[in-house]
């Protein structure tokens, strides 16, 4: 058994089609069906049941395919130490980001690249729920995104900083000088928010469960950017982490006046596994970067 078989055996029974498999693969649809046939005689056992209609897992099949995956996973771990010890840092990072979370990344991007000009950064900005699927895939090394509600048991959550939910307005909005902003004043104003699912509009809604209050929502985007842009040139108000407005001109934030505010800013990685060199260091770099120290002051 090698690992190249099981690497056709894990995509042939991701696809079902032995054609789509061949092309995911970069092989002829003939060497492909050699080597799982190569796999099937060395585990004296049928994988795959082929016919007119397509192909289908067999028991044994189904059994191995779990296992396969795990495999070919440990695997890729033993190369991504073995690269780190060989060259410090090179390879692939993968890094996962809500969106709340992306005005703080340009300053470390920027630093991380120059420092570490042959590792590739691959960076994914999704809703937080599609970034814990990606860890516990293995599609992100690790993601940053403000901390859930219910945490999952099998993912670590390191505290980068805290933070306020608050009312976003240009600085021309008659909310603009305000210390605080209470649910009862917001519910005057016409609201730009973020779309349900993003983090920011998450903790609303747990905070509108708790104290209900009806909210003029005039328009629901899940484009962090474009919601700014609205906020600066419109009387609208919305509602985001502080943080989202890192170094974004011509907006201000206004802490949301209601108990159990805060939002924890955290780096999410899995359980008892392996954290790339290349993670490490840039986590340091996010860790002594200006967007996060000026929050950990904030709170000090």
């Amino acid at each position: 058994m090698e690992l190249r078989q099981l690497r056709y055996f894990v995509k042939v029974a991701e696809t079902l089609n032995f054609s789509e498999a061949a092309k995911a693969l970069f092989v002829t649809q003939s060497t492909l069906s050699q080597q799982i046939k190569q796999l099937e005689q060395g585990l004296d056992t049928q994988l795959l049941v082929r016919s007119s209609h397509g192909v289908a897992l067999t028991e044994a099949g189904g059994e191995l395919l779990p296992c396969a995956r795990r495999a070919l996973q440990d695997a890729e771990l033993c190369r991504q130490r073995m690269d780190d010890l060989r060259d410090l840092l090179s390879g692939t990072l993968n890094i996962g980001v809500t969106y709340s979370f992306s005005p703080m990344l340009t300053e470390t991007l920027v630093t991380f690249m120059k420092m570490y000009p042959r590792v590739r950064l691959n960076i994914f900005y999704r809703p937080m729920a599609e970034l814990m699927d990606m860890l516990h895939g293995r599609q992100v090394d690790f993601a940053l995104a403000f901390k859930p509600s219910k945490p999952a048991p099998d993912i670590v959550s390191h505290v980068l900083f805290q933070n306020t939910l608050s009312v976003i307005v240009s600085r021309h909005h008659s909310l603009a000088e305000k210390e605080k902003v209470s649910l009862a004043e917001l519910a005057s104003y016409d609201l730009a928010l973020p779309a349900r699912g993003l983090q920011a509009r998450n903790a609303l809604e747990r905070i509108l469960d708790r104290y209900p209050t009806p909210l003029k929502i005039r328009i629901e985007l899940n484009e962090v950017n474009i919601l700014l842009e609205l906020i600066r040139q419109n009387h609208l108000a919305t509602v985001l982490a502080e943080a989202s407005i890192h170094e974004q001109p011509g907006v201000v934030a206004i802490p949301l006046d209601v108990p159990e505010n805060e939002m924890s800013g955290c780096v999410h990685t899995l359980r008892d596994t392996y954290h790339k060199r290349s993670m490490q260091e840039f986590v340091r770099l996010l860790t002594d970067s200006a967007a996060i120290k000026r929050r950990i002051n904030y709170w000090l």
